[in-house]
């Protein structure tokens, strides 16, 4: 399969398929196409002509290329959650840069009906259970996954602190002068909430439960929670200056129906938020985010993954990427002056 048969059967040019399969910039297309080419690609196999050429010249077809599985543990939609959506899109662009395929995608919700000793190895997206991870490792031994925090199981894991992701969204909040701060998110086994709660603790801020909003961290569940905290804003009940959302996709909603509020509603409300996922750039305000490195998550899973399978190591490894803050306007500042 070429990108001149790729670029055919999703109705685009050669140029814009070989600058989506090589980059995850949103300049290179709309979301959708972006999708649509990756899925095509996906369908059809697709290897860059230098692996599919090195194939040819040694006689052997594509499933003599890596052929991985993919366990997304804690969705049940790539289009339900943008993190990762985008996640997953970046490892494919590494899984196809080191030549390897895609053999299954498997969901959250889905029965393990495929055979994962077919392929060479699995990357895990996500928390899991210790029940998956036992079924999926009784299959497969050779296992990667790319999760917030360490499980503590016996696979590699690239992580990036969930908690201390949080914890550094709280400070910037703290050192904006906020105090009084709402939290809209999960609260279950939940190291973003567990970051939350530390902070209000260190600074010495009362625990307001009425202020804290379980979620599965959806948009849908983000529009019923916001409505609840403003309701308490509204009535006197209860005030607050910032809201700190567990992850973007949250956020994004709640700046979309906080612009229709009336403006003074509007401006005395703050937004921080987790990810830093392209649709944060396009929120009014723009999105004040932690960023975790999904391109560098996806790519050192899949060297794990790789020297794994090929009996470059044996014990597991553990690698942990820090966050960092990417300030925009969604965040006012309250204090007399900026530290």
């Amino acid at each position: 399969m070429s990108l001149k048969q790729i670029a055919a059967m999703v109705g685009t040019s050669v140029s814009t398929v070989s600058r989506v399969l090589n980059n995850t910039s949103a300049a290179c297309a709309s979301r959708e196409l972006r999708e649509r080419i990756w899925e095509a690609a996906r369908e059809t196999g697709y290897l860059p002509n230098e692996a599919a050429r090195q194939l040819r010249k040694s006689g052997r077809d594509t499933a003599s290329a890596v052929h991985i599985s993919i366990v997304l543990a804690r969705i049940t939609s790539l289009e339900k959650d943008l993190f990762f959506s985008e996640l997953f899109l970046s490892l494919e662009v590494e899984l196809l840069k080191q030549k390897a395929l895609i053999d299954h995608i498997i969901y959250a919700d889905e029965t393990f009906s495929q055979n994962l000793s077919e392929s060479d190895g699995v990357i895990i997206l996500g928390r899991c259970s210790q029940q998956l991870l036992s079924h999926i490792t009784a299959q497969n031994k050779n296992v990667a996954a790319i999760w917030r925090n360490s499980m503590n199981f016996n696979v590699d894991e690239v992580i990036c602190d969930g908690q201390k992701a949080a914890e550094q969204a709280m400070r910037h909040l703290l050192s904006r002068g906020h105090r009084k701060i709402a939290y809209i998110g999960d609260c279950s086994y939940e190291s973003r909430y567990v970051g939350y709660c530390n902070m209000m603790i260190q600074n010495s801020i009362p625990m307001d439960y009425s202020l804290i909003r379980q979620t599965d961290q959806t948009q849908e569940e983000a529009e019923t929670a916001l409505k609840e905290l403003l309701e308490l804003k509204a009535e006197g009940k209860r005030d607050f200056t910032a809201i700190l959302c567990a992850n973007d996709s949250t956020a994004i909603r709640v700046l979309e129906l906080l612009h229709k509020e009336k403006k003074k509603v509007r401006e005395s409300l703050s937004v921080i938020s987790i990810d830093n996922v392209e649709a944060s750039q396009d929120t009014k305000p723009m999105l004040t985010t932690i960023h975790i490195p999904r391109a560098e998550m996806a790519h050192m899973a899949v060297v794990l993954l790789l020297d794994r399978i090929a009996g470059g190591h044996g014990e597991t490894v553990r690698i942990e990427f820090p966050c960092r803050l990417i300030r925009r306007g969604s965040v006012a500042d309250l204090s007399p002056a900026d530290p």
